[in-house]
């Protein structure tokens, strides 16, 4: 395995990649960014639907997921966008990642105008960029590695061969002294007590309760879908019943793997930053994108991503990693597979062996090689919503 290598931020955290953040403060700046970062090389665009009309617990949310995504260590500096009516004000977050120690700039359409405010956002951004590409790559431990871990258009390989290699990784990582972060609490509805029985904290474990109680309440009060004619499980996409799953807790059973089976050292809310080393559950839905969103701000610098279906999805500022099992799907989907473990089910290669391998590609994706979502222009980005908007 080669040399992890990444580039040095203030505070001791670690960034596997230098990108420029062009960051919308509202929905309605959105379209400005896409057009001031996708005009910059070495920029990445945070565009989202989010910003305006949010109440009490929401807004709070979307204000955290928003401020520490741009505190994630893949970010040099960012390009603050904002219309300048917006509750999500840019003004507060500009303050909030100064304070932190981040160099951000910022542009406000209601001082500027539309088309002068993209040309100044074009100037900054630049700006911004020739400063980034002065950083260097420097030899880090593995212990750097914030790694998170998703599953989506899972399958019945999923949690036969896919998630249990990811999990692997996801042991080793710990043991070296990295963070693991283990998402999508809908898809532990089921599997509740691998993880309980792993915590040792009474205080984590009582929030982890919480959080698993209230999905699977929601859950209930919902009604079962009919789709594509087939009568749908709660939590159960027509891609899961048609790779073999049939209940929520048959697909919890396999999603829960890919956390590996490391000690639950805590527990925190959506896109809330880490507190310690070892393996964390973030409380999120199991919209895979949200998840993604979610986990980047809370910290994860590297995400493997396992899919029996196959899906494009990535992040603007964080590499994902795509994880078949499904042989078919790797060899149907070239553009969006990393990494098969097919040979598990095969019987052609250990889970250990893969595991080895995988770790093996994630440190190289780490040190600059695209994961196959770069190539494609993945930027997908979507804050979760837990109330209405007014």
């Amino acid at each position: 395995m080669e040399a992890l290598k990444g580039y040095l931020r203030k505070g001791g955290k670690v960034g596997f990649r230098n990108h420029v953040l062009v960051l919308p403060s509202v929905s309605c700046s959105a379209k400005a960014a896409q057009r001031i970062g996708y005009a910059v090389p070495g920029c990445a665009v945070a565009h989202h639907n989010e910003g305006c009309g949010h109440l009490g617990e929401d807004y709070v949310q979307t204000m955290r997921t928003l401020e520490n995504t741009a505190l994630n260590p893949n970010v040099h500096s960012i390009l603050l966008v904002g219309l300048g009516c917006e509750k999500t004000s840019p003004f507060e977050i500009r303050n909030f990642l100064e304070e932190a120690g981040k160099r951000v700039e910022m542009i406000v359409l209601h001082e500027h105008d539309v088309k002068k405010g993209i040309q100044l956002g074009i100037e900054k951004a630049s700006e911004l960029v020739k400063d980034a590409s002065r950083e260097k790559r420097v030899p880090v431990p593995l212990s750097s590695i914030v790694l998170g871990v998703e599953c989506g258009g899972s399958d019945f390989t999923s949690g036969l061969a896919a998630n249990p290699v990811i999990g692997r990784v996801a042991d080793t990582i710990v043991a070296e002294g990295g963070s693991v972060i283990l998402s999508e609490i809908t898809e532990l509805i089921g599997a509740e007590s691998l993880f309980e029985n792993r915590v040792s904290d009474d205080a984590v474990r009582e929030k982890l309760g919480r959080f698993i109680k209230v999905m699977l309440e929601e859950s209930k009060k919902s009604a079962r879908a009919h789709v594509d004619g087939v009568d749908m499980p709660n939590n159960i996409s027509p891609g899961n019943v048609r790779g073999g799953l049939t209940t929520i807790e048959e697909k919890a059973l396999g999603a829960a793997v890919k956390g590996g089976t490391s000690e639950v050292v805590d527990v925190v809310d959506y896109a809330e930053l880490l507190n310690k080393k070892g393996l964390t559950i973030m409380n999120s839905p199991g919209y895979d994108i949200e998840s993604v969103t979610g986990m980047v701000a809370s910290g994860a610098n590297i995400v493997l991503f396992s899919s029996g279906a196959g899906t494009p999805s990535g992040n603007p500022i964080v590499p994902v990693i795509k994880v078949t099992g499904n042989e078919l799907t790797e060899s149907r989907l070239p553009d969006m597979i990393d990494f098969s473990a097919a040979p598990v089910l095969e019987g052609l290669e250990t889970i250990q062996g893969s595991a080895e391998k995988l770790l093996d590609l994630v440190v190289r994706v780490a040190n600059g090689l695209e994961a196959k979502a770069e190539a494609l222009g993945q930027d997908d980005f979507s804050i979760w919503n837990i109330g209405i908007k007014m």
